[in-house]
């Protein structure tokens, strides 16, 4: 098993709720921070610390030992001062892996230039997600990695049916990689070139956004 990671959450709207408790739940350690008492007394139970402080204090930010955390979580999405007052402190004072949560792309260039190591915009990344999912049926995620890359999970052309990774070519034919295929409640994160295809099946594939868009063009003519 993986070792547990130290992680601060700061900002417990939705989104950084959301992340504390998972993590958590993953098994790591996770200290939680936020203004709102109330936002702090609900979540202590979920994770392993929850602290009410102002973030932006950083007397305050400095009784937390942020030094020892493997990675912080500054999800302040709203005040986009806080944020990036916030985000330069906890560069400042030695956190190894910085990820931000942005509002818009200005406000992700911003965050990049004062040392976040990652900057998430759940309300772009999500809106992509969903028209891409309204496209086709067959396409059930979709995840931007760059403006050039994406991973697509998508079920099976009918063509494919029957047919082995080797046969199908897609690396040449369609320019994707597999990385990954669901066989009902099974995922083969490392599929041989011999591994045969059904049309039952999901398949996880990393493109380019110009490939992946050639295929979903194909799986909306497919009813």
């Amino acid at each position: 098993m993986a070792k547990s990671k130290q992680f601060v959450v700061i900002g417990l709207g939705r989104f950084g709720e959301s992340v504390a408790k998972t993590l958590y739940g993953l098994g790591h350690d996770v200290l939680a921070v936020d203004m709102d008492e109330d936002m702090v007394q609900e979540i202590s139970d979920s994770v392993t610390h929850a602290v009410q402080m102002d973030a932006t204090d950083e007397s305050a930010l400095r009784t937390l030992g942020l030094r020892n955390f493997d990675v912080a979580v500054v999800t302040i999405g709203s005040n986009i001062q806080a944020s990036v007052m916030v985000t330069l402190l906890v560069k400042e004072l030695g956190v190894k892996y910085i990820i931000a949560k942005g509002q818009s792309d200005l406000h992700a260039k911003v965050l990049y230039k004062i040392g976040a190591d990652r900057v998430v915009l759940p309300e772009k990344d999500m809106g992509v997600r969903v028209a891409h999912n309204l496209v086709s049926a067959s396409i059930l995620d979709y995840i931007e990695l760059s403006p050039d890359y994406s991973i697509m999970e998508m079920k099976a052309l009918a063509e494919w049916n029957g047919k082995t990774l080797t046969e199908l070519k897609l690396r040449s034919k369609y320019g994707i990689n597999v990385m990954a295929i669901k066989k009902n409640d099974d995922i083969n994160i490392s599929p041989s070139a011999e591994e045969v295809i059904s049309t039952e099946d999901i398949i996880v594939a990393i493109g380019s956004a110009e490939v992946l868009a050639k295929i979903e063009e194909i799986m909306s003519k497919q009813k």
